[in-house]
Formats: structure tokens, C-alpha cells, sequence
């Protein structure tokens, strides 16, 4: 393996390079598509799977909706259409003919869901409807990047129906949370929460709620968003019930999603010079042991056999561990290859601490090497986990502070967010004149935030009506 780029001077073709000798991704041969390896999926799966619970536990269920969407059910929903069209692939041709009628490979599913609702609700006794799925989906994509921007990615969507809007936008807010409890908690992300602009919401919503994380290089990255869609999609798709008056109503819907995105921030965030830095919660291995293999026949195999003895115990304490008996890589290797992948904790065990009875512990947060007595193997490594999942909070968020800066008037900031970046709180107006002129920078509003400390707009002399997030963005 090759030397990594510099973090510092080159953090983009710093973030490919890890992402392609950690064997997060391969390149596909169709451009702007990524091929996920076992290793980048494992770490997708850890994220999938807690989310997945979190969403059952909130009263939703896992459906399968088709790929193909007739055309016509994009066109339904004016705004859907608008925002959608330059990034749709669509299928004119199939069983050796041109079809009838165009299909899109969905970059979202909320026009089939929709249509399917019509035909499910009827009554005030069918909602709420709460369902969510697991697929990938196709947005043509201009400047791809693995995990970050890719034609094709995969992701949960959920869709849900409310007949009430207090009902609906508290589904909204609920999934929100639950996105922000799973980037800070078990991905140790820090975010920033607030609501789109009226220019930056999803196409067809109402509102859209967002969680941005800020990278290592300044540039925001919108880690994931819920949108209070209200009434536009049912009105588009004649989905109508009869309410407890006996007045027929329409409902009001909500969709939410987060992608593999969540695997590129967690790459940018916590990675350093030797590759990456994974969490413990979300870490595919929490615990590399790679036995230190001297000596004749009998004592290699005792190694061995300690060393697998402790793999045991360790999984018998919810440990996720990998022996590594690969014959062909030296130790130096090996330790240069799980340090790449960011395994938390690596245990090594050679001759002499199979007579002393010890291993030497190291983290990867730190490199930091300790002498473990054997009893205290277990304890010290599940205490340590824990540690390292707090410690990675606290760190990424020192550096997040570090990148969030106060700013008064574009005129005083523009120059330094259009150049070094970073991003600024500041006031607005809530204008779209004055969110306009952020584009000369190459820079956009992120969110919008639900206080305000700032007292004009950060363009023109008005009083500002909310603090607003501004950066450049992936």
C-alpha cells in the first residue's frame, strides 16, 4: 500500500485514497456508481441495523417498493418534478421495444408510495401509516465522490401518513431526532439541527429539517433530512379519507432519509494521516489480535491457542473481534493494515507475553501501548470502548467549534468563507435576494436555526428573523 496524500494539503484526494486502500469502495464500470466492499458495507450494517430498530421501535414498518416509476407520477407534483428532473435516469426502451410510456429509476420513492396510498386509505381508521424501506436510488450525479455524492447510493426512506398536521409535523421532529441521536452518539459526529430555506428544501415539501455536519476542511456536509411534505403529494395523488366527522380530508405526509453518506462524513471526521478512525459502536472489528509467531511448532501453536482462547472470551463479552493468522504479512504489515482500517483496539501476544502471562494493548485514537496482566484483558477492552466512543465525541467536536465562526456582514466574512471556509452563524433577513448573493462565495444557507442572536441580516441593513448556518457544501 501506498503512502496516504497529506490530510492537510490535500484532504480530497486524501479522503479517496483511504476510501480505496481501507477497500471501503471500488470504482464501478458505469461512472458516478461506487461498488461497496465487505469491509465500507460492514460499517454501513452497523449504522443500518440500530437505525432499522430505532425506526420499528417507533411504530413504523419495513416495505419493498419497485425500482421503476411510470413518468407520469413524477410529473403529478409540480415542484417534485422541477427539482428531480436534471438528476432522473429513465428507461425508454425494454423487451426489445420502446415502451408506451417512459420509466424513471426512482430518486426517491415518494410519488409510488403515494399512489399506493390512495388505494390503502380510505378511513381515519387506516391512519397514521407509517412505513419505511431500505433500497438505493439513482441521482444522475455531475461531480461523484464514494459515499459522498455517487449516481447510485443506497438508503432508508420513510414515508408516513397523519390526519392531522400536529401529527405529522411531530413525525417529522421525532425522525429528526432519531437521526441526530445516531450521528452523536454512535457515530461521535457533532451536527448542527435546523430547518431548510425555502431555496434548499426538498422539492415538494412544506418544510425540511436537516442535520449538518461540519468537515475537517470547513465545507458543511448535509448529513441527512425529515420533511413535513403536508398536503401537496395527497392532493397530486387523490388521497383522501373519510374522518371521524364523516368529511372526507386529505391526510398529511412526511418522508425522511438517511444514505451511505453517514459512512463519508464518519471517514472525514474522525480520520488521520494513517487512514481511518472508526467509532467502537459502529467499527465492523472493535478488537484486531494478531499473535507474534516465533519460535518452533509448539510454541506458535500455543500462541495460536491463547490467542483464540481470548478472541472467545472477548466475544463472550459483546466484543466484535478478528484473530489475524494470515502466514503471509509480518506483524509490521498487519499492524500498518488494521491501523488503515481504523480498528479501534489491537492486542498483540508474542512469546514473551505468553510466558508472562500478558498482552500489550494499543489504541488507535492515540497509538498509546499498554501491558495488560491476563484477568484484566476483558474489563480494561469493554471499559475502553466505551472511552474511546466518548473521547471521539469530544474531539470532533473541538474541531467543530474550531470551524464554526460568528460573522456579522458578508462583506467582513465572504473572502475568508469563499477561500479557507468554514462555516459562520450569522442573522438574515430571510430574504432570497439576500441568500442569493451567497453564491459568489460558493456558499449557501444550511440551515436555518431556531434562535437568534444576531440582530441584522448578514447583506442588507433589515433586522434579522433567525440565525442562519452559511458554508460551501459537498
Amino acid at each position: 500500500m501506498q503512502k496516504l496524500p497529506d490530510i492537510q494539503k490535500n484532504f480530497p484526494e486524501w479522503y479517496q485514497e483511504v476510501v480505496y486502500q481501507a477497500e471501503l469502495s471500488d470504482n464501478a464500470p458505469v461512472r458516478g456508481c461506487m461498488v461497496v466492499r465487505p469491509y465500507g458495507w460492514a460499517i454501513w450494517e452497523n449504522m443500518r441495523d440500530y437505525l432499522d430498530l430505532r425506526i420499528k421501535a417507533t411504530g413504523h414498518e419495513n416495505v419493498a417498493f419497485p425500482l421503476l416509476i411510470p413518468e407520469s407520477f413524477i410529473k403529478r407534483e409540480a415542484e417534485h418534478v422541477k427539482g428531480f428532473a436534471p438528476e432522473l435516469a429513465v428507461v425508454t426502451h425494454a423487451g426489445g421495444k420502446e415502451l408506451e410510456e417512459p420509466l424513471v429509476v426512482r430518486p426517491t420513492s415518494e410519488t409510488i408510495f403515494y399512489f399506493m396510498f390512495s388505494k390503502w386509505i380510505k378511513s381515519y381508521r387506516d391512519l397514521p401509516l407509517k412505513l419505511n424501506q431500505w433500497a438505493s436510488v439513482v441521482r444522475w450525479e455531475m461531480r461523484p465522490r464514494p459515499f459522498i455524492r455517487s449516481t447510485e447510493f443506497f438508503w432508508q426512506e420513510g414515508h408516513t401518513a397523519h390526519a392531522t398536521f400536529e401529527e405529522a409535523q411531530t413525525e417529522a421532529l421525532l425522525m429528526l431526532n432519531e437521526y441526530v441521536t445516531l450521528a452523536q452518539d454512535h457515530l461521535a459526529i457533532p451536527v448542527l439541527v435546523g430547518e431548510k430555506s425555502a431555496s434548499e428544501k426538498f422539492a415538494g415539501a412544506e418544510k425540511t429539517y436537516t442535520f449538518e455536519g461540519i468537515m475537517p476542511d470547513g465545507k458543511a456536509l448535509q448529513m441527512g433530512t425529515s420533511h413535513m411534505l403536508s398536503q401537496s403529494f395527497a392532493k397530486a395523488f387523490e388521497v383522501k379519507f373519510q374522518d371521524q366527522n364523516g368529511q372526507m380530508a386529505y391526510p398529511y405526509f412526511t418522508s425522511w432519509g438517511a444514505t451511505t453518506r453517514l459512512v463519508g462524513a464518519l471517514i472525514m471526521v474522525h480520520g488521520d494521516q494513517n487512514g481511518l478512525v472508526l467509532p467502537p459502536k459502529v467499527a465492523p472489528i472493535q478488537v484486531v489480535i494478531i499473535p507474534i509467531l516465533r519460535g518452533d511448532l509448539t510454541e506458535k501453536n500455543n500462541i495460536i491457542l491463547a490467542a483464540q482462547n481470548l478472541a472467545d472470551q472477548l466475544k463472550l463479552a459483546g466484543v466484535r473481534v478478528k484473530l489475524d493468522l494470515d502466514e503471509h504479512k509480518t506483524p509490521g504489515a498487519k499492524f500498518y493494515k488494521w491501523e488503515l482500517k481504523g480498528v479501534p483496539l489491537r492486542i498483540e501476544l508474542g512469546p514473551k507475553d505468553l510466558a508472562a502471562n500478558q498482552v500489550i494493548l494499543t489504541d488507535r485514537l492515540d497509538s498509546q501501548k499498554i501491558v495488560l496482566a491476563w484477568p484484566e484483558i476483558v474489563t480494561h477492552v469493554t471499559n475502553k470502548l466505551e472511552f474511546l466512543q466518548t473521547e471521539m465525541f469530544k474531539r470532533a467536536e473541538i474541531k467543530f467549534k474550531q470551524n464554526l465562526a460568528t460573522g456579522t456582514k458578508l462583506t467582513e466574512f465572504g473572502q475568508e468563507l469563499a477561500g479557507a471556509g468554514g462555516a459562520y452563524q450569522t442573522g438574515w433577513c430571510s430574504s432570497p435576494d439576500c441568500e442569493a448573493q451567497l453564491k459568489n462565495y460558493k456558499a449557501s444557507i444550511r440551515c436555518v436555526l431556531a434562535e437568534k442572536t444576531q440582530a441584522n441580516c448578514f447583506n442588507c441593513a433589515e433586522f434579522s428573523k433567525s440565525d442562519v448556518i452559511v458554508a460551501k457544501s459537498y
